[in-house]
Protein backbone atom coordinates (compact mmCIF):
# COMPACT_ATOMS: atom_id res chain seq x y z
CA UNK A 1 0.00 0.00 0.00
CA UNK A 2 1.51 3.05 -0.85
CA UNK A 3 1.03 6.10 1.55
CA UNK A 4 -0.18 9.66 0.17
CA UNK A 5 0.92 12.78 1.29
CA UNK A 6 -1.09 15.37 2.71
CA UNK A 7 -1.69 16.95 -0.62
CA UNK A 8 -1.41 14.14 -2.90
CA UNK A 9 -4.95 14.82 -4.67
CA UNK A 10 -3.99 18.39 -5.12
CA UNK A 11 -0.81 17.57 -7.27
CA UNK A 12 -3.41 15.29 -8.95
CA UNK A 13 -5.52 18.24 -9.55
CA UNK A 14 -2.85 20.08 -10.91
CA UNK A 15 -2.05 17.51 -13.46
CA UNK A 16 0.91 15.89 -12.03
CA UNK A 17 2.43 12.17 -13.29
CA UNK A 18 2.20 10.42 -10.00
CA UNK A 19 5.05 7.68 -9.43
CA UNK A 20 5.95 5.41 -6.86
CA UNK A 21 8.72 6.96 -4.42
CA UNK A 22 10.12 5.37 -0.78
CA UNK A 23 6.69 3.94 -0.75
CA UNK A 24 4.86 6.68 -1.23
CA UNK A 25 2.70 8.48 -3.98
CA UNK A 26 4.29 11.08 -5.21
CA UNK A 27 4.58 13.67 -8.05
CA UNK A 28 7.59 13.07 -10.52
CA UNK A 29 6.47 15.82 -12.92
CA UNK A 30 3.58 18.17 -13.48
CA UNK A 31 4.84 19.96 -16.93
CA UNK A 32 8.51 18.41 -17.71
CA UNK A 33 11.44 17.93 -16.13
CA UNK A 34 13.64 20.62 -18.22
CA UNK A 35 11.23 23.15 -18.06
CA UNK A 36 10.92 22.87 -14.19
CA UNK A 37 14.46 22.27 -13.65
CA UNK A 38 14.56 25.64 -15.80
CA UNK A 39 12.29 27.70 -13.22
CA UNK A 40 13.52 26.23 -10.35
CA UNK A 41 17.65 27.58 -11.60
CA UNK A 42 16.31 31.13 -13.03
CA UNK A 43 13.01 31.42 -11.04
CA UNK A 44 11.28 29.94 -7.93
CA UNK A 45 9.09 26.33 -7.90
CA UNK A 46 7.83 24.50 -5.01
CA UNK A 47 8.38 20.75 -4.38
CA UNK A 48 6.37 18.66 -2.10
CA UNK A 49 8.63 16.58 -0.15
CA UNK A 50 6.38 15.56 3.02
CA UNK A 51 7.80 12.23 2.36
CA UNK A 52 10.92 13.01 4.12
CA UNK A 53 11.25 12.18 8.04
CA UNK A 54 11.39 13.85 11.16
CA UNK A 55 12.22 12.93 14.26
CA UNK A 56 12.65 15.12 17.60
CA UNK A 57 15.34 14.18 20.30
CA UNK A 58 14.98 15.50 23.79
CA UNK A 59 16.30 15.74 27.12
CA UNK A 60 19.95 15.73 28.90
CA UNK A 61 21.53 13.25 27.00
CA UNK A 62 19.96 14.30 23.60
CA UNK A 63 23.33 15.40 22.12
CA UNK A 64 25.24 12.01 23.84
CA UNK A 65 23.04 10.16 21.75
CA UNK A 66 23.35 12.13 18.63
CA UNK A 67 27.37 12.20 19.33
CA UNK A 68 27.22 8.58 19.10
CA UNK A 69 25.42 7.89 16.20
CA UNK A 70 25.94 10.68 14.27
CA UNK A 71 29.30 11.13 11.97
CA UNK A 72 29.83 14.76 12.34
CA UNK A 73 30.64 16.63 15.75
CA UNK A 74 27.35 17.74 16.76
CA UNK A 75 28.33 20.26 19.99
CA UNK A 76 29.54 22.32 17.16
CA UNK A 77 25.79 23.32 16.80
CA UNK A 78 24.50 26.46 18.61
CA UNK A 79 20.35 27.32 18.30
CA UNK A 80 19.27 28.06 14.78
CA UNK A 81 21.99 26.10 13.26
CA UNK A 82 21.75 22.75 10.74
CA UNK A 83 24.01 20.16 10.47
CA UNK A 84 24.80 18.02 7.75
CA UNK A 85 26.46 13.85 8.63
CA UNK A 86 25.40 10.27 8.15
CA UNK A 87 24.73 7.61 10.41
CA UNK A 88 27.63 4.88 9.78
CA UNK A 89 26.84 1.19 10.33
CA UNK A 90 28.76 -1.44 12.36
CA UNK A 91 30.33 -3.04 9.30
CA UNK A 92 31.60 0.37 7.29
CA UNK A 93 28.68 1.34 5.10
CA UNK A 94 26.12 4.38 5.72
CA UNK A 95 22.64 3.86 7.77
CA UNK A 96 21.35 6.95 6.35
CA UNK A 97 22.39 10.31 5.43
CA UNK A 98 20.78 13.22 7.70
CA UNK A 99 20.62 16.25 8.71
CA UNK A 100 20.43 17.58 12.26
CA UNK A 101 18.43 20.78 13.48
CA UNK A 102 19.39 22.24 16.96
CA UNK A 103 16.16 23.93 18.72
CA UNK A 104 17.91 24.27 21.74
CA UNK A 105 20.64 22.45 24.09
CA UNK A 106 18.43 19.35 24.82
CA UNK A 107 16.19 19.58 21.62
CA UNK A 108 17.02 18.07 18.19
CA UNK A 109 15.11 18.08 15.04
CA UNK A 110 16.30 15.05 12.50
CA UNK A 111 15.46 15.09 9.26
CA UNK A 112 16.24 11.85 7.19
CA UNK A 113 15.02 10.14 4.28
CA UNK A 114 11.96 8.76 3.34
CA UNK A 115 12.78 5.39 2.71
CA UNK A 116 14.99 4.99 5.59
CA UNK A 117 12.36 6.40 8.24
CA UNK A 118 11.55 2.71 10.04
CA UNK A 119 15.25 2.02 9.68
CA UNK A 120 16.67 5.13 11.50
CA UNK A 121 14.40 4.79 14.07
CA UNK A 122 14.77 1.48 15.09
CA UNK A 123 18.87 2.38 14.56
CA UNK A 124 18.78 5.11 16.90
CA UNK A 125 16.26 3.65 19.34
CA UNK A 126 18.66 0.83 19.81
CA UNK A 127 21.52 3.29 21.09
CA UNK A 128 19.27 5.45 23.35
CA UNK A 129 20.19 3.79 26.66
CA UNK A 130 19.55 6.84 28.32
CA UNK A 131 16.20 7.39 27.94
CA UNK A 132 16.05 10.47 25.68
CA UNK A 133 12.12 11.14 24.65
CA UNK A 134 12.10 10.21 20.89
CA UNK A 135 9.30 11.43 18.88
CA UNK A 136 8.68 10.41 15.51
CA UNK A 137 6.62 12.87 13.91
CA UNK A 138 6.72 11.93 10.25
CA UNK A 139 3.42 10.79 9.79
CA UNK A 140 2.24 14.15 11.26
CA UNK A 141 4.47 16.57 9.34
CA UNK A 142 4.60 18.21 5.41
CA UNK A 143 7.58 20.11 4.01
CA UNK A 144 7.65 22.14 0.43
CA UNK A 145 11.18 23.10 -0.49
CA UNK A 146 10.30 26.67 -2.08
CA UNK A 147 13.68 26.47 -4.19
CA UNK A 148 15.29 28.65 -7.11
CA UNK A 149 16.87 32.28 -6.86
CA UNK A 150 13.61 34.20 -6.88
CA UNK A 151 12.53 32.25 -3.39
CA UNK A 152 12.97 34.70 -0.96
CA UNK A 153 11.28 37.48 -2.77
CA UNK A 154 8.43 35.44 -3.56
CA UNK A 155 8.09 33.88 0.32
CA UNK A 156 8.58 37.35 2.20
CA UNK A 157 5.56 38.69 2.12
CA UNK A 158 3.97 35.58 4.30
CA UNK A 159 6.24 35.96 7.15
CA UNK A 160 7.67 37.90 9.45
CA UNK A 161 11.39 35.78 9.39
CA UNK A 162 13.92 37.71 7.51
CA UNK A 163 14.62 35.35 4.78
CA UNK A 164 17.24 37.34 2.57
CA UNK A 165 19.63 37.45 5.27
CA UNK A 166 19.12 33.66 6.20
CA UNK A 167 22.32 31.67 6.04
CA UNK A 168 22.98 28.54 4.58
CA UNK A 169 21.96 26.06 6.90
CA UNK A 170 20.62 27.99 9.47
CA UNK A 171 17.06 28.00 10.45
CA UNK A 172 14.40 29.88 12.02
CA UNK A 173 11.12 29.71 13.71
CA UNK A 174 7.96 32.36 13.09
CA UNK A 175 4.44 32.71 11.33
CA UNK A 176 4.33 31.81 8.19
CA UNK A 177 1.11 32.53 5.81
CA UNK A 178 -0.82 32.97 9.56
CA UNK A 179 0.09 29.65 11.19
CA UNK A 180 2.44 30.09 13.91
CA UNK A 181 5.55 28.03 15.18
CA UNK A 182 6.51 27.09 11.44
CA UNK A 183 10.54 25.94 11.15
CA UNK A 184 12.34 27.54 8.51
CA UNK A 185 15.41 26.60 7.12
CA UNK A 186 17.82 27.15 4.10
CA UNK A 187 19.17 23.62 3.76
CA UNK A 188 18.39 23.85 -0.16
CA UNK A 189 19.38 20.27 -2.56
CA UNK A 190 19.17 22.36 -5.69
CA UNK A 191 21.84 24.57 -5.38
CA UNK A 192 19.20 27.19 -6.51
CA UNK A 193 19.08 28.70 -3.08
CA UNK A 194 15.80 29.09 -1.49
CA UNK A 195 13.61 27.54 1.46
CA UNK A 196 12.05 24.20 3.46
CA UNK A 197 8.98 24.81 5.44
CA UNK A 198 7.93 22.34 7.90
CA UNK A 199 4.13 22.87 9.02
CA UNK A 200 1.76 20.29 10.53
CA UNK A 201 -0.76 18.44 7.97
CA UNK A 202 -3.53 20.06 8.83
CA UNK A 203 -1.87 23.47 8.00
CA UNK A 204 -0.68 22.27 4.57
CA UNK A 205 -2.84 22.87 2.05
CA UNK A 206 -3.49 26.30 3.50
CA UNK A 207 0.07 27.22 3.30
CA UNK A 208 0.91 25.75 -0.09
CA UNK A 209 -1.53 28.24 -1.35
CA UNK A 210 -0.77 30.72 -0.04
CA UNK A 211 3.26 30.01 -1.31
CA UNK A 212 1.52 29.99 -4.97
CA UNK A 213 -0.67 33.18 -4.51
CA UNK A 214 2.19 35.25 -3.48
CA UNK A 215 4.71 33.72 -5.96
CA UNK A 216 1.94 34.45 -8.94
CA UNK A 217 4.16 37.61 -9.86
CA UNK A 218 7.63 35.03 -10.17
CA UNK A 219 6.28 32.72 -12.41
CA UNK A 220 6.40 30.18 -8.90
CA UNK A 221 5.88 26.61 -10.29
CA UNK A 222 5.15 22.88 -8.42
CA UNK A 223 7.94 20.79 -9.39
CA UNK A 224 8.24 17.33 -9.02
CA UNK A 225 10.81 14.97 -8.05
CA UNK A 226 12.11 14.08 -11.38
CA UNK A 227 13.62 17.92 -11.93
CA UNK A 228 14.74 17.54 -7.87
CA UNK A 229 17.03 14.36 -9.41
CA UNK A 230 18.25 16.48 -11.86
CA UNK A 231 19.31 19.59 -10.33
CA UNK A 232 21.13 17.77 -7.46
CA UNK A 233 22.68 15.64 -10.29
CA UNK A 234 24.21 19.16 -11.51
CA UNK A 235 25.60 20.44 -8.13
CA UNK A 236 27.12 16.39 -7.33
CA UNK A 237 24.93 16.13 -4.31
CA UNK A 238 24.68 12.11 -2.94
CA UNK A 239 21.30 10.32 -3.02
CA UNK A 240 20.80 7.53 -0.53
CA UNK A 241 20.02 4.44 -2.36
CA UNK A 242 21.77 5.42 -5.84
CA UNK A 243 25.30 6.73 -4.86
CA UNK A 244 25.63 6.20 -0.80
CA UNK A 245 24.09 3.28 0.95
CA UNK A 246 24.69 -0.06 4.06
CA UNK A 247 27.08 -1.09 1.22
CA UNK A 248 28.96 2.05 0.45
CA UNK A 249 32.48 3.57 2.39
CA UNK A 250 31.46 6.93 3.64
CA UNK A 251 34.96 8.09 3.40
CA UNK A 252 35.37 6.95 -0.58
CA UNK A 253 31.89 8.40 -1.19
CA UNK A 254 33.54 12.03 0.02
CA UNK A 255 32.12 12.44 3.23
CA UNK A 256 35.53 12.78 5.05
CA UNK A 257 34.13 16.38 5.34
CA UNK A 258 31.41 15.36 7.82
CA UNK A 259 33.48 12.56 9.40
CA UNK A 260 34.86 13.71 12.83
CA UNK A 261 37.22 12.02 14.35
CA UNK A 262 38.05 14.20 17.49
CA UNK A 263 35.06 11.89 19.46
CA UNK A 264 34.02 8.60 19.52
CA UNK A 265 31.05 7.11 17.46
CA UNK A 266 29.61 4.00 15.37
CA UNK A 267 32.70 1.99 14.13
CA UNK A 268 34.74 5.49 14.15
CA UNK A 269 37.84 3.45 14.87
CA UNK A 270 37.27 1.00 12.21
CA UNK A 271 36.74 4.20 9.61
CA UNK A 272 39.97 5.58 10.83
CA UNK A 273 41.84 2.79 10.09
CA UNK A 274 40.46 2.83 6.87
CA UNK A 275 41.52 6.42 5.96
CA UNK A 276 45.00 5.43 7.58
CA UNK A 277 45.58 2.60 5.43
CA UNK A 278 43.97 4.51 2.12
CA UNK A 279 41.05 4.70 -0.07
CA UNK A 280 41.09 1.79 -2.89
CA UNK A 281 38.44 3.66 -4.38
CA UNK A 282 36.68 6.78 -4.77
CA UNK A 283 32.88 8.75 -6.05
CA UNK A 284 34.00 11.11 -8.88
CA UNK A 285 31.62 12.90 -11.20
CA UNK A 286 31.90 12.62 -14.49
CA UNK A 287 31.07 14.31 -17.49
CA UNK A 288 30.43 12.69 -21.05
CA UNK A 289 32.65 13.53 -23.65
CA UNK A 290 30.76 11.18 -26.39
CA UNK A 291 27.21 11.02 -26.61
CA UNK A 292 25.20 8.79 -24.39
CA UNK A 293 23.57 9.23 -20.79
CA UNK A 294 24.75 7.09 -17.78
CA UNK A 295 22.63 5.42 -15.62
CA UNK A 296 22.41 3.40 -12.27
CA UNK A 297 24.65 0.54 -12.49
CA UNK A 298 26.64 0.90 -16.09
CA UNK A 299 30.21 -0.21 -15.68
CA UNK A 300 32.66 2.15 -15.56
CA UNK A 301 36.02 0.71 -18.02
CA UNK A 302 39.44 2.14 -18.94
CA UNK A 303 40.95 2.55 -22.37
CA UNK A 304 41.68 -1.11 -22.55
CA UNK A 305 37.91 -2.22 -21.43
CA UNK A 306 39.48 -3.39 -18.13
CA UNK A 307 36.14 -2.78 -15.30
CA UNK A 308 37.37 0.40 -13.04
CA UNK A 309 33.96 1.11 -11.32
CA UNK A 310 30.11 1.66 -11.85
CA UNK A 311 27.72 4.56 -12.26
CA UNK A 312 25.97 5.36 -9.28
CA UNK A 313 23.52 8.45 -10.91
CA UNK A 314 23.71 9.80 -14.39
CA UNK A 315 21.53 11.51 -16.26
CA UNK A 316 20.86 14.43 -19.45
CA UNK A 317 21.97 17.79 -17.27
CA UNK A 318 19.45 20.29 -18.96
CA UNK A 319 21.25 23.12 -18.40
CA UNK A 320 24.68 21.91 -19.94
CA UNK A 321 22.76 19.66 -22.43
CA UNK A 322 25.45 17.18 -21.57
CA UNK A 323 25.27 14.08 -19.86
CA UNK A 324 26.76 13.97 -16.45
CA UNK A 325 27.08 11.84 -13.45
CA UNK A 326 28.17 10.09 -10.51
CA UNK A 327 30.36 7.08 -9.68
CA UNK A 328 32.66 5.12 -8.06
CA UNK A 329 36.04 4.41 -9.76
CA UNK A 330 39.53 2.66 -8.58
CA UNK A 331 41.94 5.54 -7.27
CA UNK A 332 44.38 5.12 -9.68
CA UNK A 333 41.35 6.97 -12.02
CA UNK A 334 40.09 9.25 -10.00
CA UNK A 335 41.98 12.51 -10.44
CA UNK A 336 39.72 15.45 -12.38
CA UNK A 337 39.95 15.34 -15.78
CA UNK A 338 41.26 11.50 -16.33
CA UNK A 339 39.78 10.12 -19.40
CA UNK A 340 37.16 7.43 -18.36
CA UNK A 341 34.57 5.28 -20.66
CA UNK A 342 31.16 3.87 -19.65
CA UNK A 343 29.82 1.15 -21.00
CA UNK A 344 26.37 1.89 -22.64
CA UNK A 345 24.63 -0.45 -24.82
CA UNK A 346 27.53 -2.87 -25.16
CA UNK A 347 29.66 0.34 -26.40
CA UNK A 348 32.55 2.45 -24.67
CA UNK A 349 31.21 5.75 -24.42
CA UNK A 350 33.87 8.33 -23.59
CA UNK A 351 33.83 10.66 -20.36
CA UNK A 352 36.22 12.39 -18.09
CA UNK A 353 36.65 12.80 -14.22
CA UNK A 354 35.01 16.48 -13.69
CA UNK A 355 34.79 17.91 -10.01
CA UNK A 356 31.39 18.75 -8.99
CA UNK A 357 29.81 21.10 -9.22
CA UNK A 358 29.31 20.89 -12.51
CA UNK A 359 27.32 23.91 -12.65
CA UNK A 360 28.68 26.87 -11.29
Amino acid sequence: MLKNTALSETHIALGAKMVPFAGFNMPVQYTGINDEHETVRTGVGVFDVSHMGEFILKGEKALDLLQKISSNDVSKLYDGKVQYAYIPNETGGVVDDFLTYRIDDNTYFLVVNASNIEKDWNWISKYNTDGVEMKNISDQTSLFAVQGPKAADALQSLTDIELAPMEYYTFAKGTFAGVDNVLVSATGYTGAGGFEIYVANEDAQKVWDAIFEAGKAYGIKPIGLGARDTLRLEMGFCLYGNDIDDNTSPLEAGLGWVTKFTKDFVNSAALKAEKEAGLKKKLVGFEMIDRGIPRHDYEIVDADGNVIGRVTSGTQSPTLKKSVGLGYVDTAFAKDGTDIFIHIRNQKVKAKVTKPPFVK
